[in-house]
């Protein structure tokens, strides 16, 4: 049976080369699952958690957002940072975003930081979800 080839690279380094059966992306209108033989496409992706399927076991990594690209039995992964989620530090997220959240109640939207503490907002509440993944 034929393998996805799944890489994840951030800006620092390559998390991770494996095979995989099936892929489910965080894309940017929602997530999206790649067996072999999907159809090429590029796509950006949100906060949230990446799931590999391998005979029949799941795993999960948390991406912070940006691109995926399928094409030939591969998804490369571009992502802004990346951790497995046993990694996840769920106290600290939390932490940042209850921070972040009471930050955002004294800007208006025009303000400059406000949507750089929403996109806080959006990434320590996703990385939260994707600490659920871990079992």
């Amino acid at each position: 049976m034929a393998k996805l080839t799944v890489e994840i690279v951030t800006p620092e380094k390559r998390i991770l080369s494996v095979q995989a059966d099936e892929a489910v992306v965080p894309g940017g209108k929602g997530l999206f699952g790649v067996r072999p033989g999907h159809t090429p496409f590029l796509s950006l992706m949100e906060p949230g958690a990446l799931t590999l399927v391998e005979s029949g076991k799941r795993d999960a990594y948390f991406v912070a957002g940006g691109f995926v690209e399928v094409a030939n039995d591969k998804v490369l992964v571009l992502a802004d940072a990346a951790e497995h989620v046993s990694g996840i530090d769920v106290d600290g997220a939390r932490k940042r975003l209850a921070e972040a959240q009471e930050r955002l109640k004294g800007l208006s939207s025009e303000d400059a930081r406000y949507e750089l503490e929403q996109a806080t907002v959006r990434r320590e509440a996703a990385r939260i979800g994707a600490a659920g993944a871990r079992g």
